[in-house]
């Protein structure tokens, strides 16, 4: 197939469904670890079209939502210096954190600016040299290569008022965490976009130490319930192991220039997970070669306290321990509008995805 709407054909669905409902005896709780697929599964209607006896659970796969409020209050107190641009995605603008939202300092003054890419960032580098451009560097290994490549860029051109605010993460950790913090997995609907650069043999692990599935998923109707019923024959046969149903776009060996983008540029360091806490080797530090482009090394801030939203259960969501429906703020005191927590700020997020085409 080579075109959308071959990936959309309605008889191909039905007849996919119903393969799944034949060949599907014992329950089965498949979790995705990809924003898209949260936002995909509610779009299509994805759970209408499998028995009762398979539950499609979201992790944490969006980057906005398992980002430590932490890091946005550090990004706000960088906002209110004078001499910083502050430059971002635009879901991360509208992020809560403990008493702002860097949408709400751009509004009072701040120069924070939304970029569609670490090129836009750079070029304002250029244009601002009196000033210091931090650069939010979000998101796991789909767009941390494009980090590190702007950093390198920014080392060549030298622009040495250009800086990274590092919150870049990888997804193997949160995991095995979920798994051996006893969350009811049988098996994983693995990411499109990050196996792309990653390739497939990290998670080779996840069958070997825990004896789950996973299965690499394209991001149309007939590539997630193709997905949904390779481990569903998995699952029934128990030989759980790594396939890649995206192999359009994934290869095995992934991504080698981007994978070396990364490991010339970025190291391994814990880093925190909302709902999963610290977990060890998880985040991607700049190397001490390249920290002048470190905000957090080059760039002293003093940041308020930070306080969690005591209403929000974002953190539960992301473990696949409670639905969006179940938090009392839902569609009330936190909408896409209004966001109360991260999990209903990102496209991406479970909440904003239930609310956009399922609001219950």
């Amino acid at each position: 197939m080579q075109y959308i709407d071959e990936y959309r054909d309605k008889e191909k669905i039905i007849s996919l469904s119903n393969r799944i409902k034949f060949e599907s005896r014992s329950p089965l709780r498949i979790m995705e670890v990809c924003g898209g697929h949260t936002m995909a599964i509610q779009r299509f209607g994805i759970p209408s079209l499998l028995p009762e006896h398979i539950e499609l659970v979201s992790g944490p796969g969006c980057p906005v939502c398992v980002t430590d409020r932490g890091y946005i209050d550090k990004a706000i107190a960088y906002a209110r210096q004078s001499d910083v641009i502050i430059t971002t995605f635009g879901d991360l603008i509208r992020v809560p954190g403990s008493s702002s939202t860097l949408d709400r300092e751009k509004a009072m003054g701040a120069d924070v600016r939304i970029v569609y890419s670490i090129l836009d960032a750079l070029t304002i580098a250029k244009k601002n040299r009196k000033k210091k451009i931090i650069f939010l560097g979000i998101g796991f290994e789909t767009t941390s290569p494009g980090t590190a490549a702007g950093i390198i860029k920014a080392q060549m051109a030298g622009l040495f008022n250009f800086y990274v605010l590092s919150a870049h993460k990888i997804m193997p950790p949160p995991m095995a965490a979920l798994i051996e913090q006893g969350v009811k997995i049988d098996g994983y609907l693995g990411p499109g976009h990050v196996s792309t650069i990653t390739g497939s043999a990290m998670y080779q692990f996840i069958p070997e130490r825990f004896n789950l599935g996973v299965v690499i998923s394209g991001f149309e109707p007939l590539d997630i319930l193709q997905s949904i019923y390779m481990l569903v024959l998995q699952h029934e046969n128990k030989q759980p192991k790594v396939e890649i149903q995206y192999n359009r776009v994934v290869r095995p060996e992934g991504n080698i220039k981007a994978l070396e983008l990364l490991d010339e540029v970025f190291e391994l360091r814990d880093d925190w997970w909302r709902g999963l806490g610290i977990l060890p080797a998880s985040g991607m530090a700049i190397r001490p070669k390249y920290e002048s482009f470190d905000a957090e090394k080059q760039i002293p801030v003093q940041v308020e306290p930070t306080r969690e939203d005591k209403g929000c259960i974002c953190g539960k969501i992301l473990k696949g321990i409670a639905n969006p429906s179940d938090c009392k703020l839902f569609g009330k005191a936190c909408t896409p509008a209004d966001p109360a927590g991260a999990c209903m700020v990102s496209n991406e997020g479970a909440c904003a995805a239930h609310y956009r085409f399922k609001k219950s």
